[in-house]
């Protein structure tokens, strides 16, 4: 029999009341004068709690929050807090919402629902939009065991732990209707309706909406299918994203808020499209036609994949068993349905594709940085087969980190001094990053040596807790109290343990990296941490070879391997260690941000010309790892990075960090320091990511869906009945004859005139544009770096031919050419390819 259950509230004090409200908001966690106002109550209990405010307050003994109550100096602090967080909610946007969904988020580690680098950027992009004051939501799902806890037994096994927590705990509250009562939403499966609660956590300005199936009137099964981030076989993969996406359009709804813009950070929440066009086709009586034009322009896919393993398939038994009925109530047949999520439409064994779904139903896509952008546009050519590779409307906004929440409290104070308050409040500001040219190497030293400080004392408690646990003997337990030199070369490598990453990459050649980390002269020493997908047998298998190293004598105190990753170790780690190092096999990294925080903290970075290094990366401000060479044969590329890794490490890192002058300060190390702060902080981070987003995506794609959606949609409604026009149409339309004004050669500077004879048969010339599609001329033949010049119409020759005329300008000299294409083209339309027809004359 279950439990009546009722709540007992901490008594605070009427002074403290504030804290109450502070407890439940994640700003605390960039704020760091917040979290330390929790911390001066009980340091004790405050670690206890795993730094959770909301838990913290419930166990905080009465009479050390009373003797807090009547101390000045403490309410003088919590004013000064109190007073700042009231400034920071003044005049928010409130039009034009954007609702981001993301199947995680990582705000803090005290809400465990990430697993990694997308969830971490997830949590970044809500805060950045609260510090800009972008109206955003998030959306998300609430797992009762979150990702799992990571354990390393005896023989250097990762081993899944899987807690239950209680959300109570948390900071989030469930949200409830007028009458009192939990908000609930339903989504059908196959027999029955699935309950879905609605959780909100608060973040600044910005709230995040979290689902969870755990809702008594369901089954069991189906109140499992919010219990695990990632876990589970492919049929409850695919009854989560039927929840993110299907369920979290119907909460919004719920909440009674209507969206302009829907965001897709991965294609997990890809559904949200289809249920998007659902909502929109029954309330203004659309065909599916007319709501996917209405609903596409609002529509934005961002990737993070560089891989087709990385990308959710379902097979085609299991979509008619959850959508055959969803479909139906499209006025879709099972074909057309499934043709939405496969490369090939009439490929009618192909499985059902989260990102093809995502990418036919947006109207805008991005990369995560520039080398995936190439890279996905590339992986996804075949959505559009007749557009030119660098054609594919497929942008890159590169990845940022949240300034404030990763940089360190000695960093911080000393760029609060030095910079002025630029820093926090717009870090893509490239003037205020200047100044930190002008701090005292002394003092940035003595910073770094902080904060280094403060990650090996982490280490060494951490562990000593891990042993204890693991029932060690006592001299193991006193040995580990003095593991790692606070005074060394600390290179740290954190992330995700997958093939393609590399993390055994520094262990090629043992020998040759035994001798550099046990130079007595130049201690050197090497902090892991990561997890691997429980799924991922060959991530478990790095795991354990790392963990089976750092065993070994020569590198036992100078590598270490730590257990259980999250954002508490992961903030430390960026914020301590010297060199943050990345070497993942080129082109497979589509962003990575963990360099960008420890460059933040003053580290250097060491890696592959891959992710967001490509494009970053200057001589004198970390090193490049080769050349962004490609090759064919795995094992010889690894050979020759390692061995480039070695000769850095040896040549240039480790001479140049024990360099030091009369002081003991390494000046030369420290000037590249600076470079690399004033090089990449006011580019790499949310802030400047966030804005690009909505200048080239938020913004057009809210003043596109307001327009398609006004005088009863009318626009969207033309633009169904064009688009299904062109569609009958296009086989007719023809480029009959080519005309060049000139014979070649032309001089640089000149002009090639062209007439272009074009029939469009029942279209006009309203409905297409004719371009002149150039540029130089490579060794295969084909136009690299191409431009594109509109033809115009000069002439109506009479049955639907029409005589077209341009120039191309000559711009540089040699072998240049240039193919005639035509395009269907809407005012309206986001890009030249929306139809994805596409004739070459």
């Amino acid at each position: 029999m279950a439990a009546h259950t009722f709540f007992v509230q901490p008594r605070i004090p009427e002074k403290l009341k504030p804290l109450e409200l502070l407890a439940l908001d994640l700003y605390w966690s960039w704020l760091k004068e917040t979290e330390e106002l929790f911390l001066r109550l009980d340091e004790d209990i405050w670690e206890e709690c795993g730094h959770n405010p909301n838990l913290f307050l419930y166990q905080v003994p009465e009479e050390r929050l009373a003797a807090a109550s009547q101390d000045p100096h403490y309410l003088a602090r919590l004013e000064k807090v109190w007073r700042e967080y009231q400034d920071y909610f003044r005049s928010p946007a409130t039009e034009n919402l954007i609702a981001y969904f993301s199947a995680e988020f990582g705000l803090a580690q005290v809400l465990p629902i990430y697993a990694g680098g997308l969830g971490i950027l997830a949590g970044d992009h809500l805060k950045t939009a609260s510090d800009l004051k972008i109206p955003l939501v998030g959306v998300g799902l609430l797992y009762r065991q979150g990702y799992f806890r990571q354990k390393i037994d005896g023989l250097g096994e990762q081993r899944e732990i899987y807690p239950r927590y209680d959300f109570y705990e948390w900071p989030v509250v469930r949200v409830r209707g007028s009458d009192g009562s939990p908000l609930m939403v339903e989504v059908d499966f196959p027999d029955r309706p699935v309950k879905v609660y609605v959780w909100e956590a608060q973040v600044g300005s910005v709230k995040l909406y979290l689902l969870d199936t755990d809702v008594p009137e369901n089954w069991e099964a189906d109140r499992n299918i919010t219990d695990q981030l990632y876990g589970g076989d492919l049929e409850k993969r695919l009854q989560q994203e039927i929840i993110l996406g299907i369920g979290g359009v119907r909460a919004l709804k719920g909440l009674n808020l209507e969206p302009h813009v829907y965001h897709l950070n991965e294609g997990h929440s890809a559904f949200l499209a289809l249920e998007h066009i659902r909502q929109l086709k029954e309330t203004y009586n659309l065909d599916f036609a007319a709501a996917r034009e209405l609903a596409s322009p609002s529509h934005i896919f961002t990737t993070h994949t560089p891989v087709p393993a990385g990308i959710d398939l379902f097979p085609p038994y299991l979509m008619d068993k959850y959508f055959t009925e969803y479909y139906q109530s499209l006025g879709l047949s099972r074909q057309e349905f499934l043709a939405l999520g496969r490369k090939d439409p009439n490929n009618h064994q192909e499985p059902f594709n989260m990102a093809v779904l995502a990418l036919r139903l947006s109207a805008w896509a991005n990369g995560v940085s520039r080398l995936h952008g190439y890279t996905a546009r590339k992986m996804w050519q075949m959505i559009w087969p007749e557009v030119p590779e660098e054609e594919i409307p497929i942008g890159a906004i590169t990845n940022g980190v949240h300034v404030p929440t990763w940089v360190g409290s000695p960093m911080a104070a000393l760029f609060d001094h030095y910079l002025g308050i630029t820093w926090r409040t717009n870090p893509a500001d490239k003037e205020a990053w200047r100044a930190v040219k002008e701090v005292p190497d002394i003092e940035l030293w003595q910073a770094r040596e902080k904060q280094r400080e403060a990650l090996i004392k982490f280490i060494r408690k951490k562990m000593e807790y891990n042993l204890k646990e693991q029932g060690a003997n006592p001299k193991e337990i006193e040995e580990v109290k003095t593991i790692l030199n606070p005074r060394a070369l600390t290179i740290g490598f954190a992330r995700r343990f997958a093939a393609y990453k590399r993390p055994d990459l520094l262990f090629y050649e043992l020998e040759r990296l035994a001798h550099i980390v046990g130079d007595p002269e130049r201690p050197v020493q090497i902090i892991y941490a990561g997890k691997a997908h429980p799924q991922d047998e060959e991530g478990k298998k790095l795991v354990r070879q790392i963990v089976t190293y750092a065993q070994k004598e020569e590198f036992r105190g100078r590598v270490v391997f730590l257990e259980d990753y999250d954002m508490e170790l992961a903030r430390l780690m960026v914020q301590g260690v010297d060199v943050w190092l990345a070497n993942p096999r080129r082109p497979l990294e589509a962003c990575s941000t963990s360099g960008m925080k420890a460059v933040l903290n003053g580290a250097l970075y060491i890696s592959t010309l891959d992710g967001w290094w490509d494009e970053a990366w200057e001589m004198g401000a970390g090193w490049a790892i080769g050349q962004g060479e490609v090759y064919t044969d795995p094992s010889y590329q690894d050979a020759l990075e390692a061995s480039s890794l070695y000769s850095l490490l040896e040549k240039e890192v480790i001479p140049l960090f024990y360099e030091r002058d009369e002081q003991g300060i390494p000046k030369k190390w420290l000037e590249q320091v600076k470079n690399s702060i004033k090089a990449y902080a006011p580019i790499f981070n949310s802030h400047r990511m966030v804005e690009e987003y909505a200048k080239q995506f938020y913004f057009p794609a809210a003043r596109l869906f307001s327009r398609l959606k006004a005088n009863d949609q009318q626009r969207a409604r033309e633009l169904a009945g064009f688009r299904k026009r062109v569609e009958i149409s296009w086989g007719k339309v023809q480029v009959e004859e080519v005309k060049e004004g000139k014979d070649s050669p032309l001089i640089v500077g000149e002009e090639l005139p062209l007439q272009v004879r074009v029939s469009l048969g029942a279209l006009t010339p309203r409905d297409v544009k004719v371009m002149a599609y150039y540029g130089k001329m490579d060794s295969w033949g084909e136009i690299g770096e191409a431009e594109k010049v509109v033809l115009k119409v000069s002439q109506d020759l009479g049955e639907g031919r029409y005589l077209y005329e341009g120039t191309i300008p000559c711009r540089q000299s040699g072998r240049q050419g240039y193919k005639i294409l035509v395009v269907p083209y809407q005012e309206d339309f986001p890009h030249p390819y929306y139809t994805g027809l596409v004739l070459w004359g």
